[in-house]
């Protein structure tokens, strides 16, 4: 059972969100609440949360110094910011807390859900002592902090970026990559470039990502031969079941009934 926080003041919001994620994910998960960051903090440290899904306008702490907190504390917890907030105006301290991804509110529904799965599937690497240090502090803030403050210009610049955000995982979704990789190449804050992404392709990262896989997943999946596991790996998801989980969601089926209802067709 993956054990969530989900702090928001905002009372009719966090009860909506948490129903969603009960509707969806079920016994699966242990939803955790609190009302401000500081009473987030102390929910955190009683239930050793996994993920954390933070607003980041709260009283007593924002959602950026209690994420600051929980870092401090855990680096290997997931950590997700929800914020109406589209200026991101806490980008330059949120660099180092290194979050999963930022959905805007109201967020999507296919978003919020796959936003969910990847912080899952983390926190699953995590408990088997196989995390690649997530939320860590790799030495690099200053250098992403003097970027943050060169921002692309409207037009023609944003277009050449957001080139260069699709070749990048043209030729790279098949391997780990994450949001922080691309906002590192482009040599973007992590919150900056989830605002730049959302701009250029009007979906956040992780979306845009499952569904290049997924894509490509549907084209090997053509092979009656091809093994589910084969392809599992060759679109970047190493663990079959959870690659299951996440085609069944998109598409409706099992990539086993996709690959023999294609061939059906021939």
């Amino acid at each position: 059972m993956y054990r969530i926080l989900l702090a928001d003041d905002e009372q009719i919001e966090r009860m909506a969100l948490a129903r969603r994620l009960t509707r969806h994910f079920g016994d699966s998960i242990k939803i955790s609440e609190a009302v401000d960051g500081a009473d987030a903090l102390a929910v955190f440290e009683r239930e050793k949360c996994q993920i954390a899904i933070l607003d980041i306008a709260m009283p007593e702490l924002n959602g950026v110094e209690a994420a600051e907190r929980i870092r401090s504390l855990s680096r290997d917890c997931v950590i997700i910011f929800l914020t109406a907030y589209d200026e991101f105006s806490y980008a330059k301290r949120a660099i180092v807390i290194r979050a999963l991804d930022y959905l805007l509110k109201p967020c999507e529904e296919e978003e919020l859900l796959a936003v969910m799965e990847e912080a899952m599937r983390l926190a699953d690497i995590q408990d088997k002592g196989n995390g690649d240090g997530v939320g860590a502090d790799d030495g690099s803030e200053l250098h992403e902090l003097d970027s943050y403050l060169h921002e692309p210009a409207d037009g023609d610049a944003k277009s050449d970026v957001a080139a260069r955000i699709l070749e990048f995982i043209k030729n790279n979704y098949m391997k780990e990559i994450s949001m922080q990789d691309a906002a590192r190449l482009l040599h973007y804050s992590d919150a900056y470039f989830c605002k730049l992404f959302k701009q250029c392709f009007d979906q956040n990262f992780t979306t845009y990502l499952t569904k290049v896989r997924i894509n490509e997943a549907k084209k090997l999946l053509m092979n009656k031969n091809a093994s589910v596991k084969d392809v599992s790996i060759q679109v970047g998801y190493y663990d079959s079941n959870y690659f299951a989980k996440v085609f069944r969601r998109i598409t409706g089926v099992l990539p086993s009934e996709f690959r023999d209802s294609q061939n059906a067709q021939k």
